[in-house]
């Protein structure tokens, strides 16, 4: 999501001590946590419709990637890793506009794809936080499948909508919006199974975190990034709820970073590594503003 206005010179000077590490131990967890740093790596590319990454999915083995813009973009490439497994490069990346259901390319508030979940059968499902909506992609540079559209969409506030989007191990659909309309109210959770929606269950809300990613693990467990600021810069973390039906539990806090520590971290993807451990890869959305970065941010559960 653009923050651009509402940061304004904050941003600027945050971003600029993002850039060099600065504030790192601000806001930190106090706790020992579930997830151990596996590594980092900054992505630059000057192509015109590069940036404002928002939604991430992987293959299988951790190589393959689909991403989505928040100016209507999907990237695909493969990642580069090194011996220990740590990211160090993207390769043969494209970049493809998004279609509207006619085959226009998307633009305005219309082009603001947010989440990301990749299906079986190898398609693409993308949500949308402008206007909010889901569609179905069978190839990225295809005309999209429009979804059904609840009216209950038309109520989400604007521009804070339909931030994270998943596929569950029975290929229902799962997303929810950024804000949930109110600091004691949970964020609730939209399915979208047998052509139909519903509203099956609601995830708890805390403090100022605000969801921006989800991804259910090969353990079968949803995973929810959120985003929160402070000061001079982001602040992310992860929890985990185990999903049985229309019931949801759990919520154990794996990931909690000090401020700053990493970008605006708004994707995420789970997948188990060959060592067997179940590994959070991230990607940030850098706003399309100079001072901010993409980068894959990735993490091991040690426990």
């Amino acid at each position: 999501m653009r923050r651009r206005t509402r940061l304004g010179l904050i941003a600027a000077l945050a971003c600029l001590l993002l850039a060099y590490g600065v504030g790192a131990r601000l806001g930190g967890a106090a706790e020992p946590q579930a997830a151990v740093h596996v590594g980092s790596w900054v992505w630059r590319s000057s192509v015109e419709r590069f940036g404002g990454f928002s939604g991430l999915e992987l293959s299988a083995d951790g190589l393959d990637f689909a991403a989505v813009s928040d100016r209507g973009t999907v990237a695909q490439g493969r990642l580069r890793r090194d011996v220990e497994g740590r990211v160090t490069g993207v390769e043969q990346a494209v970049l493809l506009p998004l279609q509207d259901s006619k085959g226009q390319e998307l633009t305005g508030r219309l082009a603001d794809a947010e989440g990301l979940a990749l299906a079986a059968d190898g398609s693409l499902y993308i949500s949308f936080e402008g206007y909010a909506r889901v569609a179905r992609y069978a190839e990225p540079g295809d005309a999209a499948e429009r979804l059904p559209r609840p009216d209950a969409f038309d109520a989400m506030q604007n521009n804070s909508s339909l931030e994270a989007l998943a596929i569950g191990p029975d290929g229902a659909l799962y997303t929810l919006p950024e804000r949930s309309g109110a600091r004691d109210l949970p964020f609730p959770v939209w399915r979208f199974w047998a052509g139909q929606w519903d509203q099956p269950f609601a995830l708890p809300r805390s403090g100022n975190w605000l969801p921006v990613g989800a991804d259910f693990g090969p353990d079968g467990q949803l995973y929810l990034l959120e985003r929160d600021f402070f000061g001079i810069g982001f602040l992310s973390r992860v929890r985990r709820f185990g999903v049985e039906g229309d019931h949801v539990s759990g919520g154990e806090v794996l990931l909690q970073t000090g401020t700053a520590l990493h970008d605006n971290l708004e994707g995420i993807a789970v997948w188990q590594d060959a060592g067997g451990a179940i590994r959070l890869t991230m990607i940030s959305d850098d706003n399309f503003f100079w001072v901010q970065r993409t980068e894959f941010v990735e993490y091991r559960l040690a426990r």
